[in-house]
Formats: structure tokens, sequence, C-alpha cells
């Protein structure tokens, strides 16, 4: 039988990134229901997140794929925002998400990008044993302990990129 490829875990087997493939229903693939249905503490759990800066004339829109614990709220108009350069930024949306990534919102993950792009870890995640991440589809999660994440390219830590959410 022979495998297809697969961008996302060819790169963690590649960069030697100790990982445990976990499969989820797609529809239990948003985090706080994935924790829920999984027994999964959110505080293990980090979101990859697509940030767009609004792009200057004649140069092209600066993008950024944050990575932050689910019990986390990404500073996406102060830290981020001045990281890229902009004087806004947001979320991207699902289009410029999959068109960037090739992924849809749910199955996120820094692995397996077709472009490179910047990948900003904040702090946080780098404090935990492992970190449960998006597996490239809605249908899998990967469990890696946060090191690993250092080893991708363009990847870096970066501190106070999110900050604790408010319980509510």
């Amino acid at each position: 039988m022979t495998r297809t490829s697969d961008p996302v875990l060819d790169q963690a087997v590649a960069l030697g990134i100790a990982h445990e493939v976990m499969p989820c229903d797609p529809d239990l693939a948003d985090t706080a229901v994935f924790c829920e249905a999984y027994g999964i503490d959110p505080s293990d759990s980090a979101n990859a997140i697509l940030v767009a800066g609004k792009p200057r004339a004649d140069e092209p829109q600066p993008f950024a794929l944050c990575l932050v614990l689910a019990t986390h709220r990404l500073d996406v108009n102060g830290i981020v925002r001045r990281r890229l350069g902009s004087r806004k930024a947001s979320f991207a949306n699902a289009d410029q998400t999959r068109s960037l990534t090739g992924m849809e919102i749910g199955g996120v993950t820094p692995f397996g990008l077709p472009e490179p792009v910047p990948i900003w870890i904040d702090s946080a995640v780098m404090d935990r044993d492992e970190v449960v991440i998006g597996g490239g589809s809605r249908d899998r999660k990967l469990r890696l302990p946060p090191g690993g994440l250092l080893a991708l390219p363009g990847a870096e830590v970066v501190g106070d990129l999110a900050r604790p959410a408010e319980p509510g």
C-alpha cells in the first residue's frame, strides 16, 4: 500500500518532531467543542490563527500565523499589528486562510504550509508539557511537546502575543 504525500505529517517527520496524530470528528474540530468531547484541558490546546495586516500601497499584504493557547486571546490590535508593521490588523477570513494555508479553519496548523509565513508562538504555549494543535484538516489534531514548534522555519516565540482570556 502506498501512502500519498501529506505535507503536514511529512514535515513533522522530516523535522524529527515527536508527535501523536489524534483523529477527531470534523464536526467536533472547533477548539472548545473538541476539548470538551475529547477530554483535553483547554490550557493544553493551542489555536493556529492566521492574521492579516492592512496592506500598504504597492506592497503585498502582510500575514503571520499565530499560535496561542485556547485559554488566551491574541493581542491583534497591539503586538500583532505592530509586528506586522501595519496600521490595522485582523483575523484572516476563511477564504484568506484557505488560500494561504490550504487548510480549513478548525484544522489550521503551522506544519506543511504551502508558502512561508512567519510563525509567532505565544510564550505561554512554551510553558506547557504538551499541546494539541490543528492537524491540517478538521478530522485530526496533533499532540506534541511545544519545543518541537521551534524547529519550524520562520517560527519564533513572542512574549505577550496573547493574554489570558477573561472568564466568562
